[in-house]
């Protein structure tokens, strides 16, 4: 829970404010841009919600802050309730953003596929009767697809709680090592009708992607929306290899897709063009290639 005696001094009066505990997640500030912002390495409120919808949006960020650094002066229990029960939160089709973001994987987001076949949890977030009866109510959950060796966090706990079969890459199961599949090499593997899991190293040795129906890309901590430049982006730091990594997104030209879902960053929807150009941009920017 967040300490009104550590709030920090750049939030603005009012009921909203960050303390700081805050890790710089940017979780808030994707959830409510219009409360939150970043100002010197924290996450603060630069403006307090000013309508129903800004307050909504406002107690979704608190609810899924990986550290609770987010509190309120007066809390309002039935916007709290409400918030707590949009998630996971949909997006399009089948696909939702599960929220309550760990600590654990320093705040990465998690995604829930809901499928006929066995639905998908993408990366872990904490481990929480709300989302366990979420799952359960949504059908449970068959494979958790670990991204990389980061953003595991409770996943191990959700796999004993729905039987459910956690994939990660060789390179990078030391995270997970009983993992009940561990993906090999650096080719595209089609597990089911409508899903490819796409190595991706760079940012670590055992990066994947995973997309889904040709049309989502999970990306990890391999690629993001910068809000700001409005473009894509991939890691400039903590860069296992930077000849993979080119490696790695050019590959992604072979697919097509419409949004990116990162781990860390702003996702994106746009056109399947829109976005195949984004990422010659992003080679040639980065690498003149």
């Amino acid at each position: 829970m967040a300490n009104i005696s550590k709030r920090l001094s750049t939030n603005v009066e009012g009921d909203f404010f960050v303390d700081s505990t805050c890790i710089d997640c940017d979780t808030c500030r994707q959830l409510a841009p219009a409360t939150f912002m970043e100002e010197s390495d924290y996450s603060v409120v630069f403006n307090q919600p000013e309508s129903a919808q800004e307050e909504f949006a406002a107690y979704q960020a608190l609810i899924a802050c990986p550290v609770g650094s987010i509190g309120t002066v007066k809390k309002n229990s039935q916007v709290f309730a409400e918030a707590q029960a949009s998630f996971p939160l949909h997006l399009e089709d089948n696909v939702y953003y599960v929220g309550f973001n760990s600590e654990k994987s320093f705040g990465a987001h998690s995604y829930f596929i809901q499928h006929p076949e066995g639905n998908w949890l993408v990366d872990s977030p904490r481990y929480l009767k709300h989302l366990i009866q979420a799952f359960e109510k949504k059908g449970g959950i068959r494979y958790i697809f670990l991204s990389h060796e980061d953003d595991v966090a409770d996943a191990g706990r959700y796999a004993k709680t729905f039987g459910a079969t956690r994939i990660i890459h060789q390179a990078d199961a030391v995270a997970i090592p009983d993992a009940e599949w561990i993906v090999g090499g650096e080719e595209a593997i089609h597990p089911e009708p409508k899903f490819t899991l796409i190595p991706v190293p760079g940012h670590t040795a055992g990066s994947m992607a995973l997309l889904y129906n040709h049309c989502f890309l999970f990306s990890g901590d391999h690629l993001w929306w910068d809000r700001d430049l409005e473009r894509l982006e991939t890691p400039h730091m903590l860069v296992w290899d930077d000849t993979h990594l080119k490696q790695s997104i050019t590959k992604l030209l072979d697919h097509s897709f419409e949004w990116v879902l990162p781990g860390h960053g702003e996702r994106i929807h746009i056109h399947r063009h829109h976005m195949k150009k984004a990422i010659e941009e992003l080679a040639q920017r980065r690498w003149g290639s």
